[in-house]
């Protein structure tokens, strides 16, 4: 094992030195000239949606239904108890830089990574190399929506909705099923789904996106959700000051603590493999009272 871990160890170190030589040989791909700036303060809308009628719904399921859902689903209940600080939030995406698609913070740029994500959620299913790709001519949402759910096509048609420039499910109609559904697989799914909706993958308030669904219907297949949950990120990030923040804040926020949030000490269960980042994180009683402008200062 002693000498898997150096062998280890001497690959990133020689992976680091590749990157910056490649780095001194090649610069940072940007046009020659340019200077790479912070953007002015932009105000940016963090609205989430309303998640007690799903934390009602998981306090009230015993220990086995909880433990087929961490099974299949990893992690990701644990996202409903992350509190998302608004004004912490706001100060934060201040720091992205949009040319090296980054935070930049001082001296020091950080970026959420595919190896990050994929910690946080404990995902137990996912094959790492099996990466998400919508297919736009397979199953329609109708049928992919039938197969998760287990209804009928007239039971799902008669709920389909349009917002905007996609179809969507409310999360009303899902959240019935959750609570009467008498299969306890597809109660077990049809809440994995509402998470991915709302807490995930947030584009449209109190529904479920189609892309969602798509996703979600691939899930069973090994395909990894983090570069897609990444990419959302990511392009939330790059359209800061034109509309809501669709990404999912509470990953974000619970990435950043993980880099500063300073710790008296450092629990051995950081090195067990039933240790789970977002369940400690979700235990943490953090501050509210710090204002936008004492963050601004603190960063």
């Amino acid at each position: 094992m002693e000498n898997e871990f150096l062998s280890k160890v001497e690959d990133n170190a020689a992976v680091r030195a590749w990157s910056e030589k490649l780095q001194s040989e090649k610069g940072d791909s940007l046009a020659e000239g340019y200077v790479s700036e912070l953007q002015d303060f932009t105000r940016i809308n963090v609205a989430q949606n309303e998640l007690q009628a799903l934390m009602d719904v998981w306090a009230s399921w015993d220990e086995g239904t909880k433990q087929l859902f961490y099974q299949s689903y990893g992690d990701i209940s644990y996202l409903l108890d992350v509190r998302v600080d608004k004004d912490l939030f706001r100060v934060m995406v201040q720091f992205w830089n949009s040319a090296y698609k980054c935070f930049t913070f001082r001296e020091v740029d950080l970026v959420p990574t595919i190896e990050e994500y994929t910690t946080l959620l404990r995902c137990p299913r996912v094959q790492v190399r099996k990466t998400y790709a919508r297919v736009f001519n397979g199953q329609t949402f109708a049928k992919k929506l039938m197969s998760i759910s287990g209804m009928s096509e007239p039971w799902v048609t008669a709920r389909i909705q349009q917002k905007g420039d996609s179809k969507c499910i409310p999360w009303e109609s899902l959240r019935d099923l959750v609570l009467t559904h008498p299969d306890e697989r597809k109660r077990v799914d049809i809440f994995a789904l509402s998470i991915y909706g709302l807490v995930i993958f947030p584009k449209a308030l109190r529904h479920v996106d189609e892309a969602v669904i798509d996703l979600f219907d691939r899930l069973e297949k090994g395909i990894t959700p983090v570069p897609v949950i990444l990419a959302e990120t990511f392009r939330s990030l790059r359209k800061t000051g034109e509309g809501r923040f669709i990404g999912c804040a509470q990953l974000l926020i619970v990435w950043f603590h993980g880099h500063f949030w300073k710790v008296d000490k450092v629990s051995y269960r950081v090195i067990s493999e039933s240790y789970s980042p977002l369940k400690e994180e979700a235990s943490i009683q953090r501050r509210e009272d710090i204002s936008e402008e004492k963050w601004m200062e603190i960063l």
